[in-house]
């Protein structure tokens, strides 16, 4: 005897009761505007299309952020450049480079950015949080994600996002940040006290990118997350309907094709232009 299908979760709502709120992180929702075909791909296809393999870039990034993380967990005599060169070894993650002697040059080069970067620091006030999870529940969304750090300055919060590109930041990233607002509007809701001003840190210059928000651009924000959430609502049913026939995924094709994780499943990704090497975007003249 066959068994029932099990009940899907938007069908099991009742007539008449409360929409449930619609789970997301800022991004999901950035991602859906980005490109509505990686979306399907990354959050609603199942068994999901397999991404490409982890880009050098990458690595240095998630090194680098590890790094700045246990820094703190380090004792107070052991906070020093060999303290420094100690967790980058033992963090260092080998996949993407070029070859052997490419990882090599950019392990020394990651360890010298974080000990310049960290030179500027004050060791004996720790952060008052690092790598945590935050939330904020709205009338529609729950919205949740996780905060490089966030430090505690004149009685405020303060939120600060390590950036690892070659690329410097600009004031308008930190100024239009979803993400980041989410993130000063749920450190004021964790921690209880004032959080508006929001910081891009760029650890390969040591540059500081900062914007100070009010009350009212938060809100702001808050309402293009539920705006965008809603819109996921919408899909995400036409998408339990209808699968990929759903005409809510086309592509959008963008020089940023070249670096997509699911390029492999897109023709119209892969007519934009021959991929990046993994190494790319550490060797722009490669």
């Amino acid at each position: 005897m066959s068994q029932p299908a099990a009940p899907d979760r938007q069908q099991t709502e009742l007539p008449g009761m409360p929409q449930r709120l619609y789970l997301a992180s800022p991004s999901r929702l950035m991602t859906w505007l980005d490109c509505p075909r990686r979306y399907r791909m990354q959050y609603l296809d199942r068994p999901r299309p397999q991404a490409r393999p982890q880009r050098a870039h990458t690595s240095v990034g998630l090194v680098t952020h590890n790094v700045l993380r246990d820094f703190w967990d380090l004792p107070f005599d052991a906070r020093t450049p060999t303290g420094v060169v100690e967790l980058v070894r033992s963090s260092w993650i080998d996949v993407g480079f070029k070859d052997a002697d490419q990882s090599a040059r950019w392990r020394q080069q990651v360890t010298q950015e974080i000990t310049d970067y960290l030179r500027t620091a004050d060791r004996l006030t720790e952060p008052l949080a690092r790598e945590r999870s935050v939330a904020l529940k709205t009338p529609t969304l729950a919205l949740s994600g996780r905060v490089d750090r966030m430090d505690e300055r004149e009685g405020e919060a303060v939120v600060v996002d390590y950036k690892t590109s070659r690329r410097t930041p600009t004031a308008d990233d930190a100024r239009t940040s979803l993400a980041l607002a989410f993130y000063a509007a749920a450190g004021a809701a964790v921690f209880r006290k004032p959080c508006v001003r929001v910081e891009l840190h760029h650890v390969p210059t040591g540059e500081v990118i900062a914007h100070e928000h009010t009350a009212e651009s938060i809100e702001r924000k808050i309402a293009e997350a539920e705006s965008i959430a809603r819109d996921l609502r919408r899909v995400d049913t036409a998408y339990r309907d209808q699968g990929q026939q759903a005409p809510d995924f086309a592509p959008n094709p963008t020089p940023l094709c070249r670096w997509c994780d699911f390029r492999a499943h897109c023709p119209e990704g892969q007519a934009v232009g021959p991929e990046r090497s993994s190494w790319a975007a550490l060797e722009p003249d490669d």
